[in-house]
């Protein structure tokens, strides 16, 4: 039923562009720690290589994904297919945070669209690639993309999403450090 990968391969790219949601989650290094599962979607993941991808992470009420990355670098996302032959595919790796100001910031930012609100990408070098057959994923039908939080971020404007992150993304739930509180 399920397929290793050496790394991501033409066909498995196609898929990955065309699904229009993914998951994505951590666990901070601690048992007592809280686990994240995080939902993403709009056009916010790239392949960069057959080995490493990228997704552009945008302002939310949370900071678990940025902060148990800056603590252990773990990380799987989650594809599954809901229209189309079933297919579930987890990209496993290890992480890091890219936020303005660093060196490769702008010309990751650069491979997104420019979403108000963007506050890093996370790029991630891939460990294990591997497929299960999404037998009980049902089918969905996609009518359109929200448009929730781009309008949320363009309201607040840029300072104000910078204030929003000082007060809501500079420690994780479990009070790991997140975000600097000048980004």
């Amino acid at each position: 039923m399920g397929k290793l990968y050496e790394q991501i391969t033409p066909k498995l790219a196609e898929w990955l562009r065309e699904q229009r949601i993914f998951f994505v989650a951590t666990a901070p290094l601690s048992g007592a720690g809280l686990l994240n599962l995080s939902p993403k979607g709009m056009d916010t993941f790239r392949i960069l290589d057959p080995q490493t991808v990228a997704y552009l992470d945008l302002t939310g009420s949370g900071v678990e994904t940025i902060a148990h990355l800056r603590e252990n670098g773990r990380i799987i996302f989650m594809f599954c297919s809901f229209d189309g032959s079933p297919k579930i595919l987890r990209l496993y790796g290890t992480g890091e945070v890219i936020t303005s100001g660093l060196p490769d910031f702008e010309s990751l930012r650069a491979l997104f669209p420019d979403y108000p609100g963007a506050r890093s990408v996370i790029r991630v070098r891939l460990l294990r690639i591997a497929d299960s057959c999404g037998y009980a994923v049902p089918h969905f039908d996609y009518t359109g993309e929200r448009d929730g939080l781009i309008r949320w971020a363009e309201s607040k404007g840029a300072d104000g999403v910078i204030q929003y992150r000082r007060e809501k993304n500079v420690c994780s739930l479990d009070g790991l450090p997140g975000l600097d509180p000048g980004n």
